[in-house]
């Protein structure tokens, strides 16, 4: 098994020149600090939104994309299922928004990927949710009961536990929700798309540039790189994720660092065939540590866990991205998930940093002086909102007044999370807690009662977990 801080996506997707680094001072229009999907997104909005704007963006990777938007799971869908979070925290209007603005987002993914010259892997085969334990068993139902209240019930369905097996014949699956509007991809496809496109619009792209400062004032921004170059700008988003926790901004408080680690198998179309998962189904299952799985144009299973450990403040590296620990627990749970994989090999593995919110809902947060807006919180589903997130920015940079300037995401009332080291000792307790008690709960055994105890607290406190 090849076990490696990138991964299989980004191998797969083969390898690019990379764009020189900034090596002396530009002027702009608008500066993007960051290469992930957010940052790309924002520049492919903003250049359609004003084609004469100069457009700098400024990368720490050697090549955009490589770090958690080149290596996650693929899962390009919507918000339907997250609408009864939406509804409670900001009312039925703003959460029908959020709902149609993130569904859009995913038909722009689908047309961009339908273009000439993109071959990402773009799968509509919907993202089903299953249950894996009696306590899971409403799956879904919240969310089901919204949509079906706010008139938008073709979003979102239940299935029996017969329907499930049809679409996928796992001896741990119970009932299930289905999300029809959900797809896969490739990752890291879509990422050296994205940034395929950006340059052959104009857009200025530096890679191995890490910003070493940025600065917000009155007539607009500054960045310095690491060489000492700088770019000077109207305007600024800042779209760098996790590492916002390790910054003085407005999220530095308001997000964990979280990890997720993938395995993927060899390819196993027989096992496919056997099982029934021949429709290309994005799949999680109800746990709070969230598995989540999907398949590949050549028959491989690419398993997900978001059961690794928490991050000491915005520590992006290490643990983080290569576990071995982490991923022999996954090894184990995908053979019980699929017994037919025995004997079969697992070729990859790799980890990346979740920036998850305590709302479980991304953010857009404008700094002091309005001249800049720091994006993140996708907390595991960035690959479509992104690009909705994207819209946003690129507006609110441009000066519009328009309907993605207006959605409840941008600059909302963020909870706060408790600072170091006592976030991290009390996160990973909380993390231990629910993997005890989940365990049990699939097992048909009584969680243990301090487990039990310690697993309610997010819930006690305000914080949503799980998908």
């Amino acid at each position: 098994m090849e076990h490696t801080r990138l991964g299989y996506w980004i191998k797969e997707a083969g390898d690019v020149t990379p764009r020189p680094p900034l090596d002396d001072d530009r002027d702009a229009d608008l500066l993007i600090v960051g290469g992930g999907y957010t940052g790309m997104w924002t520049a492919w909005h903003a250049h359609r939104l004003a084609p004469d704007a100069r457009i700098v963006l400024l990368e720490a990777e050697p090549v955009c994309g490589r770090g958690p938007s080149g290596r996650n799971g693929g899962f390009c869908e919507g918000m339907w299922r997250s609408l009864a979070a939406l509804r409670g925290r900001w009312g039925d209007g703003a959460a029908l928004a959020i709902g149609h603005a993130a569904e859009a987002a995913v038909d722009r993914i689908a047309a961009f990927c339908a273009a000439d010259g993109v071959d990402a892997w773009f799968r509509p085969g919907g993202y089903m949710a299953v249950s894996t334990s009696a306590a899971n068993d409403g799956i879904g139902v919240a969310s089901i009961e919204a949509c079906r209240e706010l008139g938008v019930a073709d979003k979102l369905r239940a299935l029996t536990a017969a329907e499930v097996r049809t679409r996928c014949a796992s001896p741990e699956f119970r009932v299930g929700m289905m999300e029809p509007g959900a797809a896969t991809l490739q990752p890291a496809r879509l990422a050296l798309a994205i940034r395929r496109s950006l340059l052959e619009a104009g857009v200025e792209v530096h890679e191995s540039s890490p910003v070493r400062r940025f600065r917000e004032a009155d007539d607009g921004v500054e960045a310095t790189t690491a060489t000492g170059a700088r770019v000077r700008a109207r305007r600024g988003v800042l779209a760098i994720g996790g590492a916002a926790k390790g910054r003085g901004g407005p999220l530095r408080g308001r997000l964990t660092i979280a990890s997720s680690h993938i395995v993927i198998t060899e390819p196993v179309p027989d096992v496919l065939e056997k099982i029934g998962w021949t429709g290309g189904e994005a799949i999680t299952d109800g746990r709070a540590l969230v598995h989540y799985f999907r398949t590949t144009p050549d028959g491989r299973i690419a398993f997900g866990w978001g059961g690794g450990r928490i991050a000491m403040g915005a520590r992006l590296h290490g643990r983080a991205e290569v576990d071995a620990g982490v991923v022999e627990t996954q090894r184990r749970h995908l053979l019980e998930y699929f017994p037919d994989l025995v004997g079969r090999r697992v070729t990859h593995a790799w980890g990346g940093p979740i920036d998850a919110s305590p709302m479980h809902l991304p953010a857009v947060t404008s700094l002091p002086r309005s001249r800049a807006w720091v994006a993140a919180g996708y907390t595991g589903n960035g690959v479509g909102p992104t690009n909705m997130v994207g819209l946003s920015l690129a507006s609110l940079a441009l000066d519009r007044t328009d309907d993605p300037t207006r959605l409840a995401f941008v600059d909302p009332e963020i909870p706060r999370v408790p600072p170091e080291p006592f976030h991290w000792i009390g996160g990973e307790a909380i993390r231990l807690g629910i993997e005890s008690k989940e365990a049990a709960e699939r097992a048909g055994r009584s969680p243990n009662p301090v487990a039990a105890a310690v697993a309610k607290v997010p819930e006690l406190i305000g914080f949503h977990i799980g998908r």
